[in-house]
C-alpha cells in the first residue's frame, strides 16, 4: 500500500489495486485491480475514480458528527425492527444535513471534470456516472455484504454528484448494514466506506446481468454460470425479473468449443431505463414483445462473458494463492448506434463467498419423509428444508410483525430485507433469478428459499403452516403442512 495515498481525497483506478482495501474499500480495489492488469488482456471495465476511505472519515470529523452518531446508536437492538428503523434514520439524517468540507467537494468536482474531459464531454458538466458504495470490510471470504449500501445510476452533474456522495455516506447506515455488521462482529465504526464513481456503461439501451465463474448451487468448478435481462442491471441484482440463465463448460471452452450446455429464458416483462423526468433518474418500462420471445444473449456474446469470468477468476485466485471464484457484474454499452458504443463491460467482480468457504469434508443431505401436495414451485436455492407459519409481507414497513421461525412469502426482496430474513425459517418469492439478492444471501444465511414462483404472495396466506423444499433438485416447492 503507497503511504503517499493514505491521505488522499481521490485516487483513480489506474492508482489502486487489490492491496488497497482499507484505502478505497472491496468494490473499489477489485476495479482498481481489474482496470490496471486485465483491460490489456481484453476485458473492459469502464474508467472512474475512487472518493476514499480517508475523505469519509475526514468528512466525519470535519462535521463533528461522529459522537453524536454514537450516542445515538448506544443501546442498539438489531433484532427490534422499531428500534432498528428510528435509530438508523437518525443516523442517516445526521449525516445528510452535516455540513460537507469544502476542500472534498473542490476535489470530487475536480475529479467529475476530468472524467468528464476523458470521455468527450468537459464544460458540460452532464456525464452520466454511477455512484456505488465501497465498504472497508466489503466483498470479504466469508462476508458478502451484498447490496448492504446505496447505489445511485445515471448521476450527472457535479451538484447531483455531490448529493449522491452524501447520500451514499449516509447509507453506511442503513438499517440492514447496521443490522449486518452487528451480526457480523463488527463495529459500527470498524467501517468506513470509500466511493466509486464510474462511467455509466449504457445497458438501459442493450442488457446487463450477472455472472459466477462457478455454479451457484453446487459450487461446481468447470462451469460458468450467466444471467441476463434487457435495461439496467439493478433489476436482476434485486429480484425485479426473472432473467435468462445460461451454463458455459470451462474445459470445452479452453479448447476454443461452442461450449454453452445450458440456456433457459427468463421472464423479463420491464427493463430499468434512464428517466427524463426530474425527480427520477430511472424508471422501469415494459419490454416489446419481440424482447420477451428471443433470448437475451447469443452465442458469441455468451462465450465472451464465460471467457472474461475465466480470466478474472485466474488472476485473482494467482494473487490469492488459491483458488478464488468470482461473482462478477457485467453490462453491455448500448447498441453502438442509437447509444453507447454497443461492447460489453464487466462494472464489478467481488469473491464468491459461499462455496469457497464450505467444509470439502463435510456432506449434507436432506430429504422429506412425507410429500405434500406442491402447491408452487419456483427455483430452489440451497438444498437444506424449511418449515413454519407462513408470513405474507408486502412493504418493509411491515416487518416488525415478522416473527423468527416463520416463512417470509414476497413479491422479492432487497437488502432492507435482511433483518427479517436472518430469522425466517424459510423464504418464497415471486420474482428473482439465482444471482438476485434474495438468493445470495439466503445462501450464505443457510436457508431454503424458492425464488420466481410467479404469484406464492395470493395463494399462500399468512398463518398456513407451510414446507419450503430446496432438496430434490432445481425446482424447488412448497406444501401445506409439516
Amino acid at each position: 500500500m503507497a503511504t503517499s495515498n493514505e491521505k488522499k481525497f481521490i485516487l483513480w483506478f489506474n492508482e489502486i489495486g487489490i492491496e488497497d482495501i482499507p484505502l478505497v474499500g472491496g468494490k473499489n480495489a477489485s476495479l482498481g485491480e481489474m482496470y490496471q492488469k486485465l483491460v490489456e488482456k481484453g476485458i473492459k471495465v469502464p474508467n472512474g475514480f475512487a472518493i476514499t476511505s480517508y475523505a469519509y472519515r475526514y468528512f466525519l470529523r470535519y462535521a463533528g458528527i461522529e459522537e453524536e452518531i454514537k450516542k445515538v446508536l448506544k443501546d442498539l437492538d438489531t433484532h427490534n425492527m422499531e428500534n432498528l428503523a428510528r435509530r438508523g434514520r437518525e443516523v442517516r439524517d445526521i449525516i445528510v444535513h452535516a455540513e460537507f468540507p469544502p476542500d472534498l467537494t473542490h476535489a470530487i468536482y475536480g475529479a467529475y471534470d476530468k472524467l468528464a474531459k476523458q470521455f468527450g464531454q468537459g464544460g458540460q458538466d452532464n456525464l452520466d456516472v454511477a455512484i456505488r458504495s465501497s465498504a472497508t470490510a466489503e466483498d470479504l471470504p466469508d462476508a458478502s455484504f451484498a447490496g448492504q449500501q446505496d447505489t445511485f445510476l445515471n448521476i450527472r452533474g457535479k451538484r447531483a454528484v455531490l448529493d449522491a456522495c452524501r447520500r451514499c455516506f449516509a447509507s453506511l447506515f442503513t438499517n440492514r448494514a447496521i443490522s449486518y455488521r452487528h451480526d457480523k462482529g463488527f463495529g459500527q465504526f470498524e467501517v468506513s466506506l470509500s466511493i466509486a464513481v464510474q462511467k455509466m456503461v449504457r445497458s438501459d439501451s442493450a442488457y446487463s446481468g450477472v455472472m459466477f465463474s462457478i455454479d451457484t448451487e453446487t459450487g461446481f468448478k468447470d462451469a460458468v454460470f450467466i444471467t441476463a435481462a434487457y435495461g439496467l442491471g439493478e433489476n436482476v441484482v434485486q429480484g425485479v425479473v426473472n432473467p435468462d440463465e445460461y451454463y458455459v463448460f470451462k474445459p470445452a471452452l479452453r479448447m476454443g468449443k461452442k461450449a454453452v450446455i445450458g440456456r433457459k429464458a427468463g421472464d423479463r416483462d420491464i427493463k430499468m431505463v434512464y428517466s427524463l423526468q426530474d425527480d427520477a433518474r430511472v424508471r422501469n418500462v415494459p419490454v416489446t414483445y419481440q424482447e420477451r420471445h428471443r433470448y437475451v444473449l447469443d452465442d458469441d456474446e455468451i462465450l465472451k462473458l464465460a471467457e472474461w469470468a475465466c480470466l478474472i477468476e485466474e488472476h485473482y485466485s494467482k494473487a490469492a494463492g488459491y483458488f478464488k471464484p468470482m461473482d462478477i457484474e457485467w453490462a453491455k454499452d448500448g447498441d453502438g448506434v442509437s447509444a453507447g458504443t454497443g461492447e460489453l463491460f464487466v462494472v464489478q467482480a467481488r469473491p464468491e463467498t459461499i462455496h469457497s468457504q464450505r467444509d470439502v469434508n463435510t456432506y449434507e443431505n436432506y430429504h422429506l419423509l412425507e410429500k405434500g401436495e406442491a402447491i408452487v414451485t419456483g427455483t430452489a436455492v440451497g438444498t437444506k428444508i424449511g418449515q413454519g407459519s407462513a408470513k405474507v409481507i408486502h412493504a418493509t414497513s411491515d416487518m416488525q410483525s415478522f416473527k423468527p421461525g416463520e416463512v417470509l412469502v414476497t413479491s422479492m426482496t432487497d437488502p432492507d430485507w435482511e433483518p427479517i430474513m436472518k430469522v425466517a425459517s424459510g423464504i418464497v418469492t415471486n420474482k428473482g433469478g439465482r444471482t438476485c439478492h434474495a438468493a445470495i444471501v439466503s445462501r450464505e444465511l443457510g436457508i431454503p428459499c424458492v425464488i420466481g414462483t410467479g404469484n406464492a404472495d395470493e395463494i399462500i396466506k399468512t398463518g398456513d403452516n407451510i414446507t419450503v423444499a430446496c432438496s430434490e433438485g432445481e425446482t424447488g416447492s412448497d406444501s401445506f403442512g409439516y
